[in-house]
């Protein structure tokens, strides 16, 4: 089986990916819209994609892509984030610092107590990071990455553990084109239903509407985003997270109630949350 991930090699997605699948081909993909679109050609069987990071939030671009994607979510994984500034060892000193625009605001303050006069550039991931330093020693560049980018390109380490809370966790999660939920040998946290919603146009006290179907049925939501559809101001569509266990009857009625109201339901599963544990 295939499994394609935000790569390069060492990335953060890379190491959930062999957490979810230790055995299986992990296929590297260049950008999240890659990895999407291989599931799409069937290039691969499934991807590993960020979903929310406990700093600085979801990520939007695959908020975006679940919408516009024919695909399912199989399960979730949180896993602790340290990141680690490094620098090649041919060097001293650095003049510029990047890394994947996550990464850059999760370690903001860090940065700005100091190396605040020091500017950043973002990149692609923070491995794409960590091999760019690898292979431009005539730069005096940092890279923001994990310690597996550091000892895989050959980076020295320079300032551990630098993100500005503690408690830094990423949330992943495997897209395919099936519906089945994945059963892993970790810990299960949780599970969850997973919906999009887009409430039909001008219609006053839709969002209402629609949050009171799960009131009344007393369905705990764990999560409600809202995101631009792209086609014109106070147009959005709804990313909403049930936490519980699928009821046949309780759960059905519920997509059913809010499909009557007028609104487009789109299901992307029922599945399980898992962590790595630190």
């Amino acid at each position: 089986m295939k499994i394609a991930y935000l790569g390069p090699q060492a990335s953060f997605t890379q190491l959930a990916a062999s957490q979810i699948f230790p055995t299986e081909e992990l296929v590297p993909q260049s950008s999240i819209l890659d990895c999407f679109n291989a599931v799409k050609n069937n290039e691969v069987d499934k991807a590993v994609v960020p979903l929310e990071n406990s700093i600085e939030g979801t990520v939007s671009m695959t908020l975006d892509y679940l919408y516009d994607f024919e695909v399912f979510i199989e399960t979730e994984l949180v896993m602790p984030i340290a990141h680690h500034l490094m620098i090649h060892p041919d060097n001293e000193t650095f003049e510029k610092v990047i890394s994947h625009p996550q990464a850059l605001a999760q370690t903001f303050h860090f940065r700005y107590e100091n190396f605040k006069d020091i500017p950043s550039q973002d990149y692609s991931s923070t491995a794409a990071s960590a091999k760019l330093v690898s292979e431009n020693s005539q730069e005096k560049w940092a890279a923001i990455a994990n310690r597996y980018s550091a000892k895989l390109y050959g980076l020295k380490i320079i300032h551990e553990n630098i993100q500005d809370f503690e408690q830094n966790h990423t949330k992943f999660i495997v897209i395919s084109k099936t519906k089945t939920a994945l059963d892993i040998p970790l810990s299960k946290i949780s599970e969850k239903t997973s919906l999009i919603i887009t409430l039909p146009e001008d219609h006053a006290g839709g969002l209402h509407q629609v949050l009171s179907v799960f009131a009344w049925r007393k369905m705990n939501l764990s999560k409600i985003e809202s995101r631009t559809l792209k086609t014109g101001l106070g147009n959005y569509f709804f990313f909403i997270n049930v936490a519980s266990e699928w009821h046949n009857v309780l759960s059905q009625n519920a997509i059913d109630e809010i499909i009557a109201l007028g609104s487009n339901v789109k299901f992307l599963g029922h599945y399980n949350e898992y962590v790595v544990e630190e």
